[in-house]
């Protein structure tokens, strides 16, 4: 008998529709949280994918495939201090966003209901 396992994929918004549809293509249910990021503060989605442990490889295919990684400006609010108070100064940075954050966790019992 395999093991059952549980997929936790957290991705960009930007991807999440692409990856559900892919996936649901593939056979594999999911389950869609919304989330958010720490760093830009931006929507994330987070999905939650139950299969047998034979399939993990192929889901993870799957995410591999749909969610790439891109260069992003963003301008975050860098804080300056020596003054009397905080003051914030906007600058630009390029940074890396996307791709995908995925954990695989043993699932003692599984049921669809």
């Amino acid at each position: 008998m395999n093991q059952v396992k549980l997929v936790v994929a957290v991705v960009q918004d930007r991807d999440a529709v692409d990856l559900l549809q892919e996936l649901t293509d593939a056979g594999h249910g999911a389950t869609k949280l919304s989330s958010t990021g720490g760093f830009l503060r931006e929507g994330n989605t987070t999905l939650l994918i139950g299969c047998e442990d034979d399939s993990v490889e192929e889901i993870l295919g799957v995410i591999r495939q749909v969610c790439r990684t891109r260069e992003q400006i963003v301008t975050p609010l860098t804080p300056i201090r020596g003054s009397t108070g905080d003051s914030f100064v906007p600058y630009s940075v390029e940074v890396t966003v996307g791709g995908a954050t995925v954990f695989v966790l043993d699932v003692d019992q599984f049921f669809h209901v």
